[in-house]
């Protein structure tokens, strides 16, 4: 475990950490107006292995090949020219820091959104050392400047990451949908407000980084995936973005306890360690693995079953109600694909040069009318 302190003067910044893998819905911005959770569990940390910040450069201005270099082989708007290893927390675990007031953020709506630089100070130096974003439709979170702050470990062990194995039993899915509040909105005794309950947020994420590589692994052809919720997630796209006619490859889920796949399976949809992000990968095969977030995979895997219909009546003598929180039900549209994800994923993929596939990503303006993203 770690705590970070400052660069300038070495006062504890933070509580300690353990580091987790990045999560694939970090940078999303999801909808408008909406109030998004907190970015990390308490007690963790992430490293962006990329620059972040500003200053930006048009994509204009960067040479092809310190482009491939930074492992971006196909246009993009802008890079950044920060410093690379931005550590991102809960807010909650941050001490010893105050906010910056005159600088808020000249492009933030209800709240704060880094764009400007660091926006939060060290109490003890005054050293500007993170970004506190708070904005509506992005996730809550503190990123820490890599330039200003340093890692050092703390006494006793961290636990070793969970294999495969203790991951199924404690069983963590991420449910595919959610109520997804709107800014200002707030609970009172168990009940939601101004809320609509949508596909979660982290799904559009996660399928959007999966379907840049199922496009990757389709070699051009049609890719066919399971049935029941993974079809509803990624069928229709799969069906608008590739062309119909040759032989299609087929793409089935793959992980821990799960039979080994069959030899027929082209693609394995395949879970990513939650802490080091590394995907499971069976011996012997030579199929394409697609990672999914294992939250997502595991309730892709084990399906809930679904809710009993409602009742009318009164309850039995002595029987107190359980449904102060709604039960979940299904949004009223089809699942769309986080197009931002899609794309910042397919750039960083060298087969994105293969003629097919720019000329899929350059064309993708003219699918949202088919509400795919």
């Amino acid at each position: 475990m770690f705590v970070f302190v400052c660069a300038g003067c070495g006062a504890e910044l933070t509580a300690p950490l353990s580091q987790v893998a990045l999560p694939v819905h970090a940078h999303q911005s999801y909808g408008n107006g909406i109030q998004l959770p907190v970015l990390m569990e308490s007690g963790t940390f992430a490293v962006d292995p990329e620059p972040s910040g500003p200053p930006w450069r048009r994509w204009e201005e960067i040479p092809p090949d310190e482009a491939a270099a930074r492992g971006v082989y196909a246009p993009v708007w802008a890079l950044s020219d920060g410093a690379p290893g931005a550590i991102v927390i809960a807010p909650g675990d941050a001490h010893g820091t105050v906010l910056i007031p005159e600088n808020r953020g000249g492009g933030s709506c209800c709240g704060l959104d880094g764009a400007d630089g660091p926006n939060v100070a060290c109490v003890a130096c005054a050293l500007p050392v993170a970004s506190r974003i708070d904005d509506c439709s992005l996730w809550q979170a503190l990123w820490l400047d890599p330039n200003a702050v340093r890692r050092q470990p703390v006494d006793g062990t961290d636990a070793a990451p969970l294999s495969w194995g203790e991951l199924l039993a404690e069983g963590n899915s991420t449910p595919p949908f959610e109520p997804v509040l709107t800014w200002g909105s707030r609970t009172t005794a168990g009940h939601w407000s101004n809320h609509v309950w949508a596909w979660s947020p982290r799904w559009e994420a996660a399928a959007g980084r999966a379907l840049a590589h199922l496009l990757v692994a389709s070699e051009g052809r049609p890719v066919t995936v399971p049935d029941g919720l993974t079809g509803e997630v990624f069928q229709r796209a799969l069906d608008a973005l590739l062309p119909a006619g040759p032989p299609a490859r087929r793409a089935v889920l793959a992980g821990p306890g799960l039979p080994a796949p069959d030899g027929d399976a082209d693609i394995l949809l395949v879970p990513s360690h939650p802490r080091t992000g590394e995907s499971w990968s069976p011996p012997g095969t030579a199929a394409y693995p697609v990672p999914l977030p294992f939250g997502v995979w595991h309730r892709l895997v084990h399906p809930e079953p679904d809710l009993p219909a409602p009742t009318s009546g009164r309850l039995p003598d002595g029987v107190l109600r359980d449904d102060f929180d709604p039960p979940a039900v299904r949004p009223d549209r089809l699942f769309r694909i986080d197009l931002a994800v899609f794309r910042h994923t397919l750039v960083r993929l060298p087969a994105v040069r293969a003629p097919w596939l720019r000329t899929l990503l350059d064309g993708l303006a003219q699918h949202h009318p088919a509400g795919l993203f």
